[in-house]
């Protein structure tokens, strides 16, 4: 069996979310500030009627930030507790892979808590991230007494 990843950018990085944890993927819109959010929170969006906090994964990644361009994407995904919404500057497609081509994080880049795994390719690594992790206890208390007050 292949698992399949959808695949986005950040630069010239390329990164994957499992297929399942993704709702659906939108055009940049315009973010709603949070107050007292965690600093990796841009605001908010408001997507059919839910309130959905974004992601800056570029603060995340300790990228360069960028200003929101009209090619960007968000990609709405869910994670065990949020659904959220992932500022990328692409979304590539949808990548099949076994798990044969993949090797553990621990195994290339140790102590990276946001990656689950490397899919290698002849052109190049997809870091598969784990959305589950990606918030830190203090950070998903500060977003959850932030989203209340939204």
């Amino acid at each position: 069996m292949r698992d399949r990843l959808v695949v986005f950018a950040l630069g010239d990085q390329r990164y994957g979310l499992p297929l399942s944890a993704v709702e659906h993927i939108v055009r940049a819109v315009a973010v709603t500030s949070l107050p007292q959010a965690p600093d990796i929170v841009l605001g908010v969006v408001n997507v059919q009627g839910r309130l959905i906090p974004v992601i800056n994964l570029r603060r995340r990644f300790r990228l360069a930030e960028h200003e929101v361009a009209l090619s960007d994407q968000m990609l709405i995904a869910r994670t065990e507790r949020w659904t959220v919404a992932l500022m990328v500057d692409a979304v590539i497609g949808v990548l099949e892979y076994a798990e044969q081509e993949t090797v553990a994080v621990q195994e290339l880049l140790p102590g990276l808590r946001y990656v689950e795994g490397v899919v290698k390719l002849d052109d190049g690594l997809i870091l598969i991230h784990d959305l589950d992790k990606f918030l830190s206890l203090e950070e998903e208390t500060a977003l959850h007494l932030a989203m209340e007050r939204a």
